[in-house]
């Protein structure tokens, strides 16, 4: 015997809770369920300030059921299989539920073993990450006494695109405090061409580079870690045939490939075939990341693995009662928190207007993000940008107090929103469903 739903929610994260309750705000008689087996919900923005020993962790966490809005009901099980024919979600224990609207928005899964070695490395030792630890990256900051603090990220799609560089700053800064900056090589590998996509933005980051005295090495995709002798394995994602050596300058370093290198520093580096293994004494590394499984495996996906989705809709490209946005979707923009929070007014609005009429609302998503890229304590840079890389202030965010004109450019305001006005926003707005 199956359960119904007017709506059915997939996911109790950032996007499953606000479109949960924005919908009960604007429609309060819907019946809508959220699946969702965790017990705690956690504020994933700020782990990267818990990671610099500048935010405690223990705030970062509310029980899951203090967020679940008034009224929705909570399905404590996790969602195994679909049947969008039937209009129908099956879960691990056997339990059916069946739906007129789909809401699918899991999140995404943290998935070392697509990088060999990694899975036993994260967390461990000198290797940490604030996506899954973040108080183990403080400690091994602590903990470093000098030599090569590596920090570097996947090919694959990751939450918040900026994070892998944010930690770097604030760790340089460590360093210098506690007096090890000078026998330190800080690098940063990463396996695109470019340091951040929207250029005004990537402008002011190579700034703080050039300020911080940091290595970068581009087109750097890694493919093994070996945790045993601390050493991170890439392959360039560049054509070499022009010749010039890539990575090592071997005495000579008017040989290097410029577009790889940055401000190039001489650490160790052991070549073996086509792989460049960097020898580290601490990385910090943003691990894959991918749909989760049951996603992957189920009709909603596209060829990717993530949902295929109409970009300016949300509407599922095939099963029109479908929705899907945030990380587990395929929309072409980054898996931010920023990102969902002009996602979900699209998505009710459309849900609301096909109950009421079946036809979709005028409103569209412009692909809107942002990523707070926190350069330093008490700096932040804010890359606000649309579908087209543009770089696109938002409005709402100016009418907080003091905030500046320029949000492309180092300030400390902008750091007290990072700290204060955002946490301040997800959890009294977005979490009540209002929109913001």
């Amino acid at each position: 015997m199956s359960q119904h739903f007017q709506v059915l929610v997939i996911g109790g994260g950032t996007a499953g809770i606000m479109v949960s309750s924005m919908l009960k705000r604007k429609k309060s008689d819907l019946q809508i369920a959220i699946i969702e087996p965790a017990e705690t919900h956690y504020y994933q923005p700020a782990w990267t300030l818990v990671g610099a020993n500048t935010y405690n962790f223990e705030k970062t966490g509310r029980p899951m059921a203090s967020l679940i809005p008034n009224g929705v009901s909570w399905i404590k099980e996790f969602a195994e299989t679909f049947d969008p024919e039937n209009n129908k979600v099956v879960t691990k224990n056997g339990t059916e539920f069946t739906y007129d609207y789909l809401v699918v928005v899991p999140g995404l899964k943290i998935a070392p073993e697509l990088v060999e070695g990694l899975k036993d490395a994260m967390d461990k030792g000198v290797v940490c990450s604030n996506y899954t630890n973040p108080k183990h990256t403080w400690e091994t900051l602590k903990n470093f006494k000098g030599g090569t603090a590596l920090f570097t990220q996947p090919t694959t799609p990751i939450k918040c695109g900026g994070a892998p560089q944010k930690i770097m700053y604030l760790a340089e800064e460590h360093f210098s405090k506690a007096g090890v900056r000078d026998k330190t090589d800080v690098v940063f590998a990463l396996p695109s061409g470019s340091i951040f996509g929207v250029k005004i933005i990537a402008d002011t980051l190579m700034e703080v580079v050039d300020k911080k005295d940091i290595n970068v090495r581009f087109f750097h995709k890694l493919v093994k870690v070996d945790a045993d002798k601390k050493i991170a394995w890439y392959e360039i994602d560049k054509d070499l045939t022009a010749g010039g050596c890539v990575t090592i300058a071997d005495g000579d370093e008017a040989s290097l490939d410029r577009d790889i290198q940055y401000n190039y520093k001489d650490v160790k580096v052991t070549r073996e075939g086509e792989r460049y293994g960097i020898h580290f004494d601490m990385m910090h590394l943003a691990p894959p990341q991918q749909a989760p499984d049951f996603i992957r495996n189920s009709p909603l996906a596209a060829e990717t693995g993530w949902i295929s989705v109409d970009s300016k809709t949300m509407q599922h490209t095939k099963y029109s009662n479908i929705f899907s946005f945030g990380d587990a979707s395929n929309l072409p923009t980054s898996k931010t928190g920023a990102a969902i929070r002009k996602q979900v007014p699209v998505a009710v609005a459309n849900i609301l207007k096909l109950i009421d009429s079946k036809s979709l609302s005028t409103k569209e998503y412009d692909g809107y993000t942002s990523c707070p890229l926190v350069t330093g304590y008490g700096k932040m840079v804010l890359a606000e940008f649309d579908y087209k890389k543009n770089f696109k202030p938002d409005p709402k965010l100016k009418q907080f107090p003091m905030l500046l004109n320029d949000s492309s450019k180092e300030h400390w305001r902008l750091w007290m929103l990072k700290k204060y006005g955002l946490p301040y926003l997800y959890w009294n707005k977005m979490m009540k469903g209002i929109e913001v």
